[in-house]
């Protein structure tokens, strides 16, 4: 198991990218440049219609490597068949577009295509993004091969998103966009396909609020979102339904597909959406970081740098506790974890936090460490829970982290989510149960 923090789980990871006939393949350039650029071997196949649509020389560009095109598939100088060594290569596969005719070929073991061929052969786990027409997506038999792939073992399918589709139509059919697919890809690296938390219900807060002071300042603080939004989409990729509360985010606005979001910029509307979809979660994990004061009666109008001075004296009122609400309101057995921030000499605070509140699970991460904190893409920490848990979480992704921390989580859950032994399909970032 890799152990650097800075390590990027597809870099060095062979990647085989195979692209199908859907006009959402112009999209793919970047994906393979991306992959090349963060260090993972890239080859790609495409399939004659998506030959068509997206430069094989472009993509061989990118990648560092040559395309392969289904002329390539038999030679009389080559001492394999082609697509036995392609599925044999790739440690990764993404499938994207998937059209809904490689779908059917995949689903019904055709062979007729270097691409087909070699998704019947490969024994590496598989991102599946499917891309069409709505009324394509919609029909009666792409319906019936879609829930055939989702039975598959080593597949991980990406539902298309609702958007506008380049027939000029609004509706569910267009493919997720590259960065999704990228973050999608590096689950798939970490965690692999396992969908544990399928048929189940989280329910997550992220981002800070904003307290607002008059119609021009208000209060808040750096957090982007970005740990919460990690942990809803590592669900929803582990098979869950993802409801997210959260306030204003920085981050990708494509991490966001998929998940049922909910606005919410002060604490008292944060409030409010989690009182609303407590009642329909399984598990709750309230990784917001939410004001702990707000004016009590916030001006009308924008005040001058005096008056603002004058009303910062006084006028405060503390913010409800969030978390401890959602400890008092559930009922029966609804697991909850909670983050705390800390700086130096805080983190005895942290642990009694957990007590103090009531949460199953309590998550205690440093603010005043480089790499870890308010908008970093790593994070490090201490995981505080029943029976005396008290587990060190040296630094990682915060990617790599939400896999871990849903694993406890889902470890609470009855019954329990556990990974089945010898799990050959999981990366070497999967994480571990703690």
């Amino acid at each position: 198991m890799r152990t650097d923090p800075e390590a990027d789980p597809l870099a060095g990871r062979r990647v085989l990218v195979g692209i199908t006939g859907s006009i959402a393949a112009v999209k793919l350039p970047l994906v393979v440049s991306a992959l090349a650029k963060r260090g993972a071997q890239v080859r790609c196949v495409l399939t004659p219609s998506a030959a068509q649509l997206v430069s094989p020389v472009a993509l061989a560009s990118l990648s560092r490597h040559r395309c392969y095109l289904d002329a390539d598939q038999w030679s009389h100088t080559a001492d394999r068949p082609l697509h036995i060594e392609l599925a044999e290569w790739a440690e990764l596969v993404l499938l994207a577009p998937l059209s809904a005719t490689t779908l059917g070929r995949w689903l019904h073991g055709l062979a007729d295509t270097l691409l087909a061929s070699t998704l019947l052969a490969c024994e590496a786990p598989v991102l599946a993004a499917a891309a069409m027409n709505t009324s394509m997506w919609q029909s009666p038999p792409v319906r019936r091969n879609w829930q055939q792939l989702q039975a598959l073992e080593r597949v991980l399918p990406l539902v298309p998103a609702a958007g506008l589709l380049a027939c000029d139509r609004r509706g569910d059919g267009r493919m997720a966009e590259p960065e999704l697919l990228l973050l999608a890809l590096e689950s798939l690296a970490l965690w692999g396909w396992r969908r544990d938390w399928q048929s189940r219900r989280l329910l997550v807060s992220a981002g800070p609020t904003r307290e607002p002071l008059d119609p021009a300042r208000c209060i808040t603080n750096p957090s982007t979102g970005r740990m919460g939004v990690l942990l809803a989409q590592a669900a929803r990729l582990r098979g869950a339904e993802v409801d997210l509360v959260h306030g204003p985010l920085q981050l990708e606005p494509a991490w966001l597909e998929g998940l049922n979001c909910y606005p919410a910029h002060t604490a008292a509307h944060m409030q409010q959406a989690l009182a609303d979809r407590q009642p329909t979660a399984d598990a709750i994990a309230m990784t917001a970081a939410v004001a702990d004061h707000r004016r009590a009666a916030p001006a009308q109008r924008k005040a001058s740098k005096d008056e603002l001075a004058a009303a910062l004296v006084g006028g405060w009122e503390p913010v409800p506790d969030l978390l401890a609400q959602l400890v008092a309101r559930r009922s029966g057995q609804q697991p909850i974890l909670g983050f705390a921030a800390y700086s130096q000499g805080g983190l005895e605070a942290a642990r009694a936090k957990r007590e103090r509140k009531g949460c199953d699970l309590l998550f205690a991460n440093p603010i005043d460490q480089a790499d870890a904190g308010f908008g970093s893409p790593t994070n490090q920490g201490w995981l505080f829970g029943p029976a005396g848990l008290e587990r060190e979480l040296a630094p990682m992704s915060k990617l790599a982290l939400a896999h871990q921390l849903l694993s406890a989580l889902g470890s609470l859950l009855e019954p329990a989510l556990r990974p089945p032994a010898g799990d050959r399909h999981r990366g070497d970032h999967a994480a571990a149960d703690p």
